[in-house]
């Protein structure tokens, strides 16, 4: 191990990896509840829920520890429509993120007191909310460690 900044990038190439799946499973599993509950599978709805949910949670933790631990990644991307379209995407995302964990929260605990009626007017929005959110945390990983392979070596020096 006589590269510490190659390891570092291994570490960071491999929880971004891991939060990517993360964040794609949650997006299937908040799908899958969101059908559960068109046809009235309520059980099966919660329980899917309660899973997007504990993944998403897990997604959160191994994402501030990766951030912790290694950094941030920057695109290194020249100026121009690629650029625009993937800082567009990674501001709405982060900027979603942030907002939407209260009425997450409040969503569950409406479930959980079970208030249905004011439980359902929230949920609708929040689905949409937290379903981007988790699809565009999946093409943000794509763009920077697949799309935009060349920029590995770069990142891998820090």
């Amino acid at each position: 191990m006589s590269d510490v900044g190659a390891t570092g990038a291994l570490g960071k190439e491999f929880f971004a990896a891991v939060n990517a799946v993360l964040n794609g499973t949650s997006a299937v599993l908040l799908l899958v509840a969101y059908l559960f509950i068109l046809r009235r599978h309520v059980r099966a709805h919660a329980y899917t829920m309660i899973a997007a949910l504990a993944t998403s949670a897990l997604f959160l933790c191994s994402y501030l520890y990766s951030q912790f631990a290694f950094g941030e990644r920057s695109s290194g991307l020249q100026s121009g429509a690629l650029k625009t379209f993937y800082l567009i995407l990674l501001a709405s995302h982060v900027l979603l993120a942030i907002v939407m964990l209260p009425p997450i929260f409040m969503t569950v605990f409406r479930a959980y007191t079970r208030q249905w009626t004011r439980h359902a007017a929230i949920a609708r929005p929040t689905l949409w909310v937290w379903l981007y959110v988790s699809a565009t945390g999946v093409i943000v990983y794509l763009m920077l460690y697949h799309l935009f392979p060349s920029l590995a070596p770069a990142a891998s020096a820090r």
